[in-house]
């Protein structure tokens, strides 16, 4: 019988998903982190690297692989609130309907803030939808950092990204995984690989999974050239995004990860990791 993967093909997974060969059995498509939810949930697919906040709401059905994630500790640079107001003065906030995790991050970091801004779905580009009317945008992924390097860039010749301001053209940039850590000391978890406990994955795409993720990171710069183009960003802004991942889901990732789920989900289910590899 075949297994079907489902991946969120963003450039933060690159590393792990680059040089991926799927062992025979296993077929893969890729879509949107909404996607990828919904395929997972469905049936569609068996196994996605999907959003922590559908692994925490369906933590009755759900186990995730233990030692892979899409976590940082401190910036992400790809989940931003673009904002023209201060953030205790934003009245209307677009949300893209591409992910439930940065959403349901958002709504947490605004509640622990006292915040109720107006929530409303809208897609388009961060400074499109500002100058239509709206004085916070929420952007993801690849379109997120590159919008946010249009923002505070460019990266001079003596500069690193952590001395890039957070302002320019009139928008500052919110990096939630940065308030999050401001807020909780933690890192935080963006995605899982998760599957029914009912199902869970072949040893041998596990395996080619572990082998993929130890050829891209010690190629990193390799994986940033190839992706900086597509992009439009210089490789070293590129390099630096991937180098910032935790892609292991070390005993940190994992106490954010809870922390969170307390927050965003009250009541959950218990969280259920597979067995580490030996």
């Amino acid at each position: 019988m075949t297994y079907r993967a489902g991946w969120i093909h963003y450039t933060n997974v690159a590393p792990i998903l680059d040089s991926l060969v799927l062992p025979d059995g296993v077929t893969a498509i890729t879509g949107v982190p909404t996607q990828m939810n919904a395929a997972l949930m469905s049936g569609e697919v068996d196994i996605a690297n999907i959003s922590a906040v559908e692994f925490i709401r369906n933590a009755h059905m759900l186990e995730a692989l233990p030692d892979f994630s899409v976590a940082v500790l401190g910036p992400v640079y790809s989940v931003n609130l673009f904002h023209t107001r201060p953030l205790k003065e934003l009245r209307r906030i677009a949300l893209t309907a591409q992910s439930a995790m940065s959403v349901a991050l958002l709504e947490v970091l605004l509640r622990e803030r006292g915040l109720c801004p107006k929530l409303e779905r809208a897609e388009g580009e961060a400074e499109d939808l500002l100058a239509a009317g709206y004085d916070g945008v929420l952007r993801i992924g690849d379109s997120a950092l590159r919008e946010w390097y249009q923002v505070v860039g460019p990266l001079g010749d003596t500069q690193t990204m952590t001395t890039l301001p957070s302002t320019g053209r009139g928008i500052t940039v919110t990096d939630l995984a940065c308030e999050w850590f401001d807020l909780t000391g933690h890192p935080f978890t963006f995605a899982v690989w998760a599957y029914r406990k009912d199902n869970p994955p072949p040893p041998e795409l596990v395996q080619a999974m572990r082998e993929a993720r130890r050829d891209g990171l010690g190629h990193l710069a390799q994986v940033a050239q190839r992706h900086a183009g597509a992009l439009g960003l210089p490789p070293r802004v590129v390099q630096h995004y991937l180098w910032n991942f935790r892609y292991h889901l070390e005993a940190p990732d994992r106490l954010g990860l809870r922390q969170f789920a307390s927050k965003a989900v009250p009541g959950h289910a218990p969280l259920c990791f597979g067995k580490r590899p030996g």
